[in-house]
């Protein structure tokens, strides 16, 4: 999941990018709602954690420009009120959910799989090719019916390979979509994960190379 959090709180915002993460998350950070916006305009995110005071741009409004997006991501707002009230019109402006602070970083978590989880994502609940099957939600993939343990980005890689169904995957799209914006574009990061997948999954071949291009599961 690639997530982009929003938060002017720069401690916060750390505890969470660093919670984030650990699960197996993509995750951006953005110090204000003009960066915020800035961001969401070029990384298709799944989710946005979105504080609601935020500076240079209000929450409210990086929440309704976001909603008004050609691909509209997910919205958790987080807010230092809990009241009714506040969380009705949050909910109103167009976010899917939201968090009072202060709150549990599990919880957080939770929150964030359940909005990966909503069927209006218009995601397959399952993800095949040829042998191959990924569950997303349950993060499990099996290869002729056998379970195979794969690393985060070695999920992460496959899944949106499965996903371009047949399409040619740049290295760029790749870093892009599993990893964060604090990837160095210049490494083989993406080619050793490619590799480490492929022994994984075993024979025959699964992932073709598609030579000054990309990667594609024909």
């Amino acid at each position: 999941m690639r997530v982009l959090v929003v938060e002017d709180e720069s401690d916060l915002a750390e505890v969470i990018a660093r919670r984030l993460r650990r699960e197996g998350m993509a995750v951006d950070v953005a110090p204000d709602g003009r960066a915020g916006l800035l961001k969401a305009a070029v990384v298709d995110y799944d989710v946005v954690v979105l504080d609601r005071d935020l500076p240079e741009v209000h929450g409210d409004a990086v929440c309704t420009e976001l909603v008004r997006s050609e691909r509209p991501p997910r919205i958790l707002m987080l807010t230092a009120s809990g009241e009714v009230g506040d969380r009705i019109s949050g909910l109103d402006l167009g976010a899917d959910d939201y968090l009072a602070k202060p709150f549990s970083p599990g919880e957080l978590v939770a929150r964030l799989r359940a909005l990966e989880r909503r069927p209006a994502l218009a995601h397959p609940p399952l993800l095949r090719r040829h042998d191959v099957e990924l569950d997303p939600a349950r993060r499990h993939v099996t290869r002729g019916g056998h379970p195979i343990d794969l690393g985060r980005k070695e999920f992460g890689v496959l899944e949106v390979l499965l996903r371009a169904d047949r399409a040619v995957v740049s290295s760029e799209e790749l870093l892009r979509a599993v990893w964060d914006e604090n990837a160095d574009p210049f490494t083989a990061v993406v080619r050793m994960t490619i590799m480490g997948l492929r022994r994984k999954l075993g024979p025959p071949a699964l992932i073709e190379t598609v030579t000054g291009v990309g990667y594609r599961i024909p």
